[in-house]
């Protein structure tokens, strides 16, 4: 169709056909769901069953009358968990609730601490922010670990953003951003990637510019000799006084090195794991945990009575059926999800199963979106807030999935493996001959694996293990004594 304008210039226009692939809200909703602990989609769905009368949840007692349609422990093919526990399970975590006088069970006075996650959260939400950089923040809030840390890669991030969720093109240098914004939260050094990143930016409380370039000067070259009390030629190098090293070193010992700790640290945190593994005739064999699966069942009485009015009690209560009913297939299908991955992981790291961590493969998330012909995102989601019971003990299942460390003779390993590597040479160290995390590095690279010294101290630090001095003064005392 054309037309002329009033300069004479002719003004076209065309119909271009394009395919745009967006998710519906519903299906944007499920996709969140999918990445909630058990814990939390139980409580999703019970502030659903407030408001939709065609939702019901069963009693500790039973099933609750009229319902049908229930999905149990058996359903999800996790019978008989209840009466084959392991002996390695024990109890499964219940939820605190009142008693039915209506007075308060003596854990409701117990202090509820704020973890990490939830703080940070707390101070995005408090951020002028589009919803874009917001959902970016949240993202590497939820992949820090306890101490505060943000130990894996930026484009292993990229992964959790699939096309068509409402965050396209996500790229690392926008993840940059966020974690950079996260890094301005408190406690200041949450979000960094290692030692010396945490350690920097707590630098801005120290008010005194020489003291702080000082300071930040030691943190960047000399944190081993600091922790080897090598003061002389530190203040060689850094062409300082012996007084200004000590004013700037006593400020680096007041920072804290894993700031994680002061939120959630004094709080024991329970898990009861979604999956269980079992071996089953020479083969692991990943089942869902009856006791995680909510036992929510359409009530078919309400649902009867309103096809048989032909829709006349009005559309909300048609609504109400309706979201009821994807709510079922909503749960049937996350459970199964997490099945699938549970037993695609354990089917690809049987040998950890079997000889421990040294015996960790190497695997990512592509291999097993594969395998089981999802999406990236839909694996990451699936595996996060998400643990598997073993007889080795309660792993995340995100704890079975890293990068290959390719070995000087071109073999690969996983990153678990050399961590365990590590912590056997530290529990076999003879009393009062501590090694230094550079003699454990000499001694994995004569093994054939090309690990640096500051990997080694990360995993030491991981290990929850002291440094070497700090170890032998120990043993030392204990030999005095």
């Amino acid at each position: 169709m054309n037309a002329s304008s009033p300069t004479g210039h002719r003004l076209a226009l065309h119909a271009d056909a394009s395919q745009r692939q967006t998710l519906s809200p519903r299906l944007q909703h499920a996709v969140r769901l999918l990445q909630l602990s058990s814990m939390e989609f139980t409580q999703e769905l019970q502030t659903l069953q407030g408001r939709n009368p065609f939702l019901d949840f069963e009693d500790e007692d039973g099933p609750s009358a009229g319902s049908a349609e229930s999905m149990s422990a058996d359903d999800g093919g996790s019978g008989g968990l209840d009466d084959d526990r392991e002996p390695w399970l024990g109890e499964p975590a219940r939820a605190t609730r009142q008693h039915e006088s209506g007075d308060a069970s003596a854990l409701d006075f117990v202090p509820n601490v704020r973890s990490l996650a939830e703080h940070l959260h707390f101070q995005l939400s408090l951020l002028r922010l589009s919803q874009r950089d917001l959902a970016l923040a949240h993202a590497i809030v939820d992949s820090l670990d306890d101490d505060g840390y943000l130990r894996m890669e930026l484009a292993e991030l990229l992964s959790i953003f699939a096309p068509g969720e409402g965050i396209d093109g996500v790229t690392e240098d926008e993840l940059l951003i966020a974690l950079r914004r996260v890094q301005s939260l408190e406690p200041l050094g949450v979000g960094a990637r290692d030692l010396k990143e945490c350690l920097g930016l707590q630098l801005v409380n120290i008010a005194c510019p020489h003291e702080r370039a000082l300071a930040a000067a030691v943190i960047e070259t000399e944190l081993e000799p600091l922790a080897k009390h090598q003061w002389a030629s530190m203040a060689r190098r850094l062409a300082c006084s012996s007084e200004a090293l000590d004013a700037a070193v006593r400020r680096i010992r007041q920072m804290d090195p894993r700031p994680g700790w002061r939120h959630g640290a004094a709080q024991t945190r329970y898990i009861t794991p979604d999956v269980i593994v079992r071996k089953k005739r020479g083969r692991w064999v990943a089942t869902l945990n009856g006791n995680v699966v909510p036992k929510v069942s359409l009530n078919k009485g309400y649902a009867d009575m309103l096809q048989q009015q032909g829709g006349a009690a009005g559309t909300e209560l048609s609504s109400h059926l309706q979201e009821a009913r994807w709510t079922m297939r909503n749960i049937e299908q996350r459970f199964s999800t997490i099945e699938s991955v549970a037993q695609a992981i354990v089917d690809r790291q049987a040998h950890f199963l079997d000889y421990g961590p040294m015996a960790m493969k190497p695997m990512g998330l592509r291999e097993i979106a594969e395998a089981l012909g999802m999406h990236e995102s839909t694996v990451s989601r699936v595996t996060s807030n998400k643990y598997m019971a073993t007889p080795a003990g309660v792993f995340e299942l995100k704890h079975f999935f890293s990068r290959a460390h390719v070995n000087s003779n071109g073999s690969a390993c996983s990153p678990t493996a050399i961590r365990g590597l590590v912590q056997r040479m530290l529990e076999s160290e003879q009393a009062g001959v501590a090694q230094s995390d550079a003699e454990i590095a000499r001694r994995l690279r004569a093994q054939g694996l090309d690990v640096a010294r500051r990997t080694v101290t990360k995993y030491r630090q991981m290990l929850r293990i002291e440094p070497c001095d700090q170890r032998r003064k120990a043993a030392a005392a204990s030999l005095a004594s």
